[in-house]
């Protein structure tokens, strides 16, 4: 398997989709929920971009 390294911006919307699960789930910030355990699906969504990121050439 070839892995390549995700460009810049798909690592920035893996980190803010994981930054703001981190967040939400400290309570720093008033994030509306919208769905059942959103702070751990904000989580896996984040880094499922980067897996993909990582997998896709030229994504």
């Amino acid at each position: 398997m070839r892995l390549n390294p995700p460009t810049v911006f798909i690592f920035l919307i893996s980190l803010i989709l994981t930054g703001l699960a981190v967040v939400s789930k400290l309570g720093l910030v008033a994030v509306p929920f919208q769905f059942p355990n959103q702070d751990f699906w904000l989580a896996v969504i984040g880094y499922i971009v980067l897996m993909l990121g990582n997998l896709v050439r030229g994504l």
